[in-house]
């Protein structure tokens, strides 16, 4: 996949949100410590520093939502990160992408913190 193919995914996934550009996917995987799993239906992307694996995004094609693909991609990021050295994950997440927040707490993902105006 490229930065583009990234950016569109992520435009299409969440119309309500200001889009990533291809620039900032660029940036993000450029780092060593980044990696991404995922193809044309959707894309998990995270990095491992010290041990610790932090989910950045996970987006995927509407037309492919509500199929189960966002939880194997978030298996396959885990898988990947694992073998990174990851020894604990963690993520952020919108209080209102009540979608995402129900699979991360299914998965096992617990909420610490929360942030006003995320």
């Amino acid at each position: 996949m490229t930065p583009s193919g990234f950016a569109r995914i992520y435009e299409r996934a969440f119309p309500e949100s200001r889009p990533w550009s291809a620039a900032e996917f660029e940036d993000i995987l450029s780092s060593k410590h980044s990696f991404y799993v995922g193809d044309s239906r959707g894309f998990a992307v995270g990095r491992v520093i010290a041990g610790e694996s932090e989910l950045i995004t996970l987006a995927v094609e509407p037309k492919f939502q509500g199929q189960g693909f966002g939880r194997r991609l978030l298996k396959l990021y885990q898988a990947e990160a694992l073998k990174l050295g990851a020894e604990s994950y963690f993520l952020e997440v919108a209080s209102d992408n009540k979608t995402a927040i129900n699979l991360y707490i299914s998965d096992g993902y617990s909420v610490s913190s929360s942030r006003p105006n995320y």
